[in-house]
């Protein structure tokens, strides 16, 4: 899945710094502008962006101008950031379509929380949807594979065990947590169904099939070569 990209726009590097890094680590791509002209120029040059980040107070444009002229052609989530704890400034916000409104100091982590709530409520989340793993591509939301550009018809099953695996890339998965994940406590069966599933899985996946690797006495490792 392509990284989802969040723009930065706060007048201080070191705020900008910091921030970057804590959404970088859970996998945001980060662009950064010092002040609204340049956040401007930014976001209508990189039709991707999935949310900003914007500082009230900034030279050249501040950060209602921006979320103003933002607002004029897009409904890209925006969360404002400002040292003033100001009732006034949050009402101005949220009249000017802001979806969240954090005053300075901050807890980062807070503020990645917020930015994760925000992406799952809309549109931009939805790329989750898709998961890709070599020539493998599953459709969450439509219940569909395609491998090798053709589609490939699952059992709910198979589906499920096979988006289990590519959400797992790279871990050694025991019967018993694959059990436990796909099937859920409320199956009583034994375990070697899933040497059931994963065989016709394979089959079903073609050349495909050899990304799904045999954990001799233990279970299983999807890997893509």
């Amino acid at each position: 899945m392509d990284k989802l990209k969040i723009l930065v726009v706060d007048d201080e590097a070191r705020m900008r710094k910091l921030v970057k890094d804590f959404l970088v680590r859970q996998n945001y791509e980060v662009l950064e502008a010092g002040d609204g002209a340049e956040a401007i120029d930014l976001f209508f040059a990189d039709k991707d962006i999935a949310l900003l980040i914007l500082d009230v107070m900034m030279p050249k444009m501040d950060g209602w101008e921006v979320c103003r002229e933002v607002r004029k052609y897009s409904k890209v989530p925006i969360i404002m950031l400002t040292a003033r704890g100001d009732e006034r400034d949050e009402l101005m916000g949220f009249e000017l379509g802001v979806d969240e409104y954090i005053s300075k100091p901050f807890s980062p982590k807070i503020l990645v929380a917020r930015v994760e709530a925000i992406l799952r409520r809309t549109n931009a989340a939805a790329a989750e949807d898709v998961i890709r793993a070599g020539a493998i591509e599953v459709n969450k939301a439509a219940h569909q594979v395609i491998v090798d550009g053709n589609s490939v018809d699952l059992s709910f099953k198979e589906f499920e065990l096979l988006t289990y695996f590519i959400e797992n890339q790279g871990l050694a998965l025991s019967r018993e947590k694959i059990l436990n994940n796909v099937w859920n406590y409320d199956y009583f069966g034994d375990a070697r169904t899933i040497d059931t599933h994963v065989k016709k899985l394979r089959s079903k996946l073609g050349k495909c099939g050899e990304y799904i690797k045999t954990i001799w006495g233990m279970g299983y490792k999807f890997e893509v070569e």
